[in-house]
């Protein structure tokens, strides 16, 4: 195995007096999903949004491709995070942006592209999250919940990301539009970009794409492993939160 993608070392950070998380540690691997789990206020989107370089550490290490985060200037973060892919939990898609102008948003700001190929690399995205040019001139109002998502995840997949990150990919979704991310996810995975971390806690959702989990409780991991070996463990914390108890 060559260097990890993405590292966090020890983290922690808190917010005023309120520790999130109290030593938090986990290296993401090539063509590897890693998954966290947790109840809600656990700290896994504040664990996502450490490792894409939104926010920074009160102590420890995040390392992305190499270079250690916490000690790069906002200038220096930028080629950082282009080379990372972040699906928000609500899409976080523009509300006064149509649906192209969403998904081409990146590809303007930061490529020399004209417009005929950011068009066509926008036809193409959204194809392959399974939406079709009827969607291009609708505002996000006015697309359905799962449609949201996905044109979330094209506008992560446009820029070819060497690592996505996905943020509660079917929160909020009914068991129909919930499936269909899932194969999303796995047709992204297969076909586009092989390495992601994705936080959940969806049980169905981890159980069908992780290859490693890591459940957070309380500040810290209390399980890390191949997907099977964790969700089978005996330890009382992470069976408490695996049958409901915990949430």
């Amino acid at each position: 195995m060559g260097e990890p993608l993405i590292e966090l070392i020890d983290v922690r950070k808190s917010f005023g007096a309120a520790p999130v998380l109290s030593g938090v540690s986990f290296a993401l691997e090539k063509g590897e999903t890693f998954v966290i789990m947790g109840g809600s206020g656990s700290g896994k989107t504040v664990t996502l949004r450490l490792a894409a370089g939104l926010i920074r550490p009160d102590s420890g290490q995040v390392r992305a491709f190499g270079r250690n985060l916490e000690r790069l200037s906002e200038e220096e973060l930028l080629p950082v995070r282009r080379r990372m892919g972040y699906v928000f939990q609500g899409a976080a898609l523009f509300d006064s942006l149509t649906v192209y102008e969403n998904v081409a948003y990146s590809l303007r700001e930061h490529t020399d592209l004209g417009e005929a190929e950011i068009r066509g690399q926008v036809i193409r995205f959204l194809g392959l999250v399974g939406l079709n040019g009827d969607v291009l001139s609708l505002l996000p109002a006015e697309l359905s919940g799962g449609m949201r998502k996905r044109v979330g995840i094209a506008r992560a997949l446009i820029g070819a990301p060497e690592v996505i990150l996905f943020d509660e990919p079917t929160a909020g979704l009914d068991p129909t539009n919930a499936k269909l991310v899932v194969e999303l996810i796995e047709q992204v995975h297969a076909g586009v970009c092989d390495s992601s971390i994705v936080v959940t806690h969806d049980l169905d959702l981890t159980k069908t794409i992780a290859d490693r989990v890591a459940i957070l409780i309380d500040g810290r991991f209390a399980a890390l492993g191949p997907v099977g070996g964790v969700l089978q463990t005996h330890d009382p914390l992470v069976q408490a939160f695996l049958t409901g108890e915990a949430r």
